[in-house]
């Protein structure tokens, strides 16, 4: 089975210290590092048991003076990436890297929504990804994928358009909004919701599964990074986390309390 237009197909953490982050996340999320091989690029693959599930990017001097930062960023698969680009052009997005090709693994661009949030289009070669799971839950893979936006309704119609993804549900919360979730095909891919104002800036947070919250929360603390909030407790009996890395990436963790608190 291949990619499909629309999926969330691969994970990359653009970091200061690859070093640093590699030991950071083998312990919270348990994955395993091994390097790419790509010549002249710190980039690492991180994998759980067999399964490549993201990629750790060392940001070079350069890189930093053009004003990358530490960050967490998906890939959506599209069946054109040139097509792809013209389309969040003309919705209103933003064009940060032009289109090119990696040998052996695709064609892809950097891009930004008509909010500003970064995101990757990628036309992958090779098998279908598993970096999210879509059907079963699996430990050390993405969870849900969720957009903070300062204009749900504009940015849940700027990403339906371009990858064809449905509205399926919605949650009411009160002074926060709607919560409103997005389905691809037929599995449910994360939600949309209004960017709350302790968020400096619009983005999509990434969610990865663990398999005990406090555990991995622990994990945080001792390796150096902060809890920003969590462990809150969510609809299904399971809990999220978000933090900051030790280099300021955010990140979040869902997974379930093994002993009750």
């Amino acid at each position: 089975m291949s990619n499909r237009q629309g999926d969330f197909i691969w994970y990359e953490l653009m970091t200061r210290d690859a070093d640093a982050a590699q030991a950071f996340y083998s312990e919270v999320l348990g994955w395993q590092f091994s390097d790419s091989g790509m010549p002249g690029m710190d980039y690492r693959i991180g994998s759980m048991g067999d399964v490549p599930v993201v990629g750790l990017l060392n940001l070079t001097d350069e890189m930093l003076e053009n004003g990358a930062y530490p960050q967490w960023t998906g890939y959506i698969s599209v069946d054109d990436v040139e097509d792809s680009v013209r389309r969040t052009s003309k919705s209103g997005g933003g064009l940060l890297m032009d289109p090119q090709d990696v040998e052996g693994v695709g064609r892809f661009a950097f891009v930004t929504d008509p909010h500003g949030v970064p995101f990757y289009l990628m036309s992958a070669t090779g098998e279908a990804s598993q970096s999210f799971a879509k059907y079963q839950p699996a430990d050390g893979h993405c969870a849900w994928n969720e957009l903070l936006s300062p204009e749900p309704d504009a940015a849940l119609q700027f990403y339906c358009d371009l990858f064809g993804w449905q509205k399926a549900d919605e949650m009411d919360m009160g002074e926060m909004g709607m919560y409103q979730m997005l389905r691809q095909d037929d599995y449910l891919i994360g939600a949309v919701m209004k960017k709350p104002m302790e968020a400096p800036t619009p983005l999509w947070i990434y969610y990865f599964r663990v398999p005990d919250i406090d555990a991995a929360t622990k994990h945080v603390s001792d390796q150096g990074g902060r809890l920003l909030h969590g462990p809150t407790d969510i609809p299904g009996g399971e809990f999220i986390a978000q933090g900051l890395d030790p280099q300021g990436a955010l990140f979040a963790i869902i997974g379930k309390r093994i002993t009750p608190a």
